[in-house]
């Protein structure tokens, strides 16, 4: 199957009954750097005016591409992490410079970082670009000027995240937004056609977002009514509407769902059985025994890997799908770099002979006490160094490609990131936008790929 959908773990969507949407990221989208543009100014003026902070941050410049989602945090030392899989550090910054690898392993010692500690602080949504970004500019600045007397490290790190959730609760990147829809909020009539579909195929759609009620239907009467066909408002679309959610506590705890009026958003406290309607707060337990359903049939889809898939999974039993906006700049910049990859690879295959042949040599030379001369090891080693320098070169050329300060988002060196590691763990099935889904039949099947082992790739 030919599809902008990729597959973790196999998923029926005809076994599906309910699908669930997040909001903001996922069924809405935004134009991601304008908004991460506005959350670095606020954050700024947060920083100023509640935690005297300098004046002079005032005058940093927001650069999109200083970070990428999957980073960590170091919130002692004040640095910025890129992991593998296995946590272990593969790229570093302090402030807005690269730390050389001596110099990590110095600091670091052991490059396996526990990340279940409350030192590190991850970077796992496209909301956290802004924190990310302010975050470096302010340690580059303490470094830079020590009679600024800036706080310790984990407290600007503290200041920076409590500034963001401060935006977010107060109203003031809300209200911003409000008043230029069109600048951050992206319209989807196709995805509005598509849902209305998979309507008419009897699924049954609902949101469950972190928004409260007035900001949710202030975007979905902007980017959802103008393209409706066959209902009159998305109220009539979505089965459930659940505003203020509280995820992740969503998928994890009890909370009593309360009825909210679509015509002014009054709230009653709610002790019913789930009707279809708008609600606020509650929980996926209650939602999925009111309405005598199975966990497996339920799918979710979010974009915040710990907050939408990774709670969910381990505590709800919903089966999960992930956006990842990057992806679609990532695939196109993969299929930019796959004939460097080539040459890298037949660089390797070329290199492999040589290498062998000097291990033989060498051990053979210890073990049966051979003698080899010098002049054969000096020219195997060079010809392994001529090699290494051509990948060298290579490999530079195609890390260029990519994300100039961190490289791929998937990928750390050769290595699947941590970002990675937690989707293939943790979503059943991923994709860029939501309409890639959608775009497909809601009877399809998906099925996961058999991966090999590394022993049963041998020859």
């Amino acid at each position: 199957m030919n599809s902008k959908v990729f597959v973790n773990r196999t998923l029926n969507l005809k076994r599906i009954k309910y699908i669930g949407l997040d909001m903001d990221h996922t069924l809405i989208r935004y134009h991601a750097e304008e908004f991460e543009k506005l959350s670095h100014t606020v954050m700024k003026e947060k920083l100023i005016q509640n935690r005297n902070y300098p004046e002079q941050i005032r005058k940093f410049n927001f650069d999109y591409e200083l970070a990428i989602r999957g980073l960590v945090i170091d919130r002692k030392k004040g640095n910025i992490l890129k992991l593998n899989r296995h946590s272990a550090i593969r790229l570093s910054f302090q402030g807005l410079n690269a730390l050389d690898f001596k110099t990590q392993q110095k600091i670091y010692h052991s490059t396996y970082i526990d990340l279940g500690t409350p030192d590190y602080m991850a970077i796992d949504t496209s909301f956290s670009i802004s924190l990310a970004n302010l975050f470096m500019q302010l340690v580059d600045l303490k470094i830079k000027n020590p009679t600024l007397q800036l706080p310790d490290f984990s407290v600007i790190a503290d200041d920076v995240l409590e500034a963001l959730d401060e935006g977010h609760r107060d109203g003031t990147l809300k209200d911003t937004v409000k008043k230029d829809l069109k600048t951050y909020i992206i319209k989807e009539p196709e995805l509005v056609a598509q849902l209305e579909k998979y309507k008419l195929h009897g699924k049954k759609i609902f949101i469950a977002t972190n928004s409260d009620f007035y900001y949710t239907k202030l975007l979905l009467d902007y980017a959802i009514n103008p393209f409706l066909k066959n209902h009159k408002d998305w109220s009539e679309l979505f089965e459930f509407v659940i505003t203020s959610a509280q995820k992740p506590r969503f998928f994890t705890d009890e909370l009593r769902f309360l009825k909210v009026n679509p015509q002014n958003g009054t709230m009653t406290n709610y002790f019913e059985k789930l009707k279809p309607g708008v609600y606020q707060g509650g929980s996926a337990t209650t939602f999925t025994k009111d309405l005598g359903l199975q966990a497996d049939e339920i799918l979710y889809i979010g974009d915040h890997i710990y907050g939408d898939i990774l709670r969910l999974k381990k505590d709800c039993g919903w089966r999960t799908a992930m956006v990842i906006e990057e992806l679609e700049k990532e695939i196109a910049q993969n299929k930019k770099a796959q004939p460097i990859n080539n040459e890298i690879d037949d660089l390797m295959r070329k290199k492999e002979p040589f290498e062998d042949q000097l291990t033989t040599l060498m051990t053979n030379r210890i073990e049966n006490e051979h003698s080899v001369a010098e002049n054969v090891i000096e020219e195997l080693q060079k010809q392994i160094n001529e090699v290494d320098s051509q990948i060298s070169m290579l490999i530079k050329k195609q890390v260029g490609l990519f994300n100039q300060h961190w490289g791929q988002l998937m990928r750390a060196g050769n290595e699947e990131s941590y970002f990675a590691y937690q989707v293939d763990r943790y979503a059943c099935v991923y994709m860029a936008k939501l309409a890639d889904l959608f775009a497909l039949s809601p009877r399809t099947y998906f099925r996961a790929p058999r991966k090999p082992l590394s022993h049963e790739l041998v020859d």
